[in-house]
């Protein structure tokens, strides 16, 4: 591996000139500069940057950590989150739970040895061990997609609560009084949020909790969706309506029926959950409860930077929780009156 000082060697000079050619050029004459450039492009130098956050003390990586990178709706919090850090000179670090606490805390334990910048999180452990533990290193970090629990860190979420109300306030409104939530893992909060919101719609339309039935799964994808609708095409009193905790189970319930020959909305209707771009593209356009995923990941990176700022003093930063507003979207998956 080329190191700095065979630059130096080769181009005969110190490697505190090499420094200044790479950190500080306008030291440099130009024709030593343009020797000194010639020999990295040669040589295939690339500076290290982990002596280099040794050096000034602080990373210019800030790590982005989601549940499932091949949701769309990951995909667009990290495109905010990226694009709040290069404003600031900073890149983003980004890697994917799948959903899973123990591959959390392997990137979490990663993150700590690496001396990231910080770390954006939407937690795949329900319990709070993973943050627990990462709270020893004293690395700054914001929850996204999650309201922070007692206020011992930043957080920028959605109102979950209001969303599943949204969603099955819309569908009661339409005609339908027997409704599944396909809500995928039980144990995260979101799917918590949505389904209380649902239950909430329910009870201010009169109706009884056991309108709602809930279809758990254990992933929020479209393979999931699918093997739910087949659940619920085998219900003996089948529901009218589906209410899906995000758009890939939406999707998939929807290629369910499908395949079944059950006519969306006609003989049933569906309401997703982000309003992920291939939601208005389904072959069927998706009613969906609408996420601002790209302000949601640069308000939270924003959060971050504030915190992180090297000439911010002890307690001149405060943990603020940040609620953003769900919209419904309303497209044909849910347009038919009953």
């Amino acid at each position: 591996m080329v190191g700095i000082k065979d630059v130096a060697k080769h181009a005969g000079v110190s490697v505190g000139t090499v420094s200044n050619v790479i950190n500080r050029p306008d030291v440099v004459s130009e024709e030593t500069r343009h020797r000194v450039q010639s020999v990295i492009d040669r040589l295939g130098y690339v500076r290290s940057e982990s002596a280099r956050q040794l050096r000034a003390g602080q990373s210019r990586i800030m790590a982005l950590l989601v549940l499932d990178m091949g949701n769309p709706f990951f995909v667009d919090v990290a495109r905010g989150a990226e694009r709040a850090a290069l404003d600031a000179g900073l890149r983003v670090m980004m890697c994917n739970s799948g959903q899973s606490p123990s591959e959390e805390a392997e990137y979490l334990a990663l993150f700590a040895e690496q001396r990231v910048r910080g770390v954006l999180l939407t937690p795949a452990d329900a319990t709070g061990r993973n943050i627990e533990a990462f709270r020893r290193h004293s690395i700054p970090f914001v929850l996204v997609d999650r309201v922070a629990e007692g206020a011992t860190e930043c957080s920028v979420s959605v109102d979950d609560v209001l969303g599943g109300a949204l969603a099955v306030r819309h569908l009661v409104d339409t005609g339908h009084r027997s409704i599944a939530y396909v809500s995928g893992p039980p144990g995260l909060n979101q799917v918590k949020d949505r389904r209380q919101g649902a239950l909430q719609a329910l009870a201010e339309a009169g109706l009884p909790a056991s309108a709602l039935r809930e279809l758990p799964t254990e992933r929020l994808d479209v393979a999931a969706g699918r093997d739910a609708g087949a659940r619920v095409l085998g219900l003996a009193e089948r529901p009218t309506a589906v209410f899906c905790a995000n758009d890939l189970l939406a999707l998939g319930v929807l290629q369910a029926m499908y395949a079944a020959g059950v006519s969306v909305p006609e003989d049933i209707a569906i309401v997703g959950y982000d309003d992920i771009e291939f939601a208005a593209a389904a072959v069927v356009p998706l009613t969906s409860v609408r996420q601002p995923a790209i302000k949601m990941g640069a308000m939270a990176a924003e959060l971050l930077l504030e915190e992180t700022e090297a000439d911010a003093g002890p307690g001149e930063h405060g943990h603020r929780r940040v609620v953003l507003q769900p919209e419904l979207v309303v497209r044909r998956s849910s347009l038919t009156p009953r």
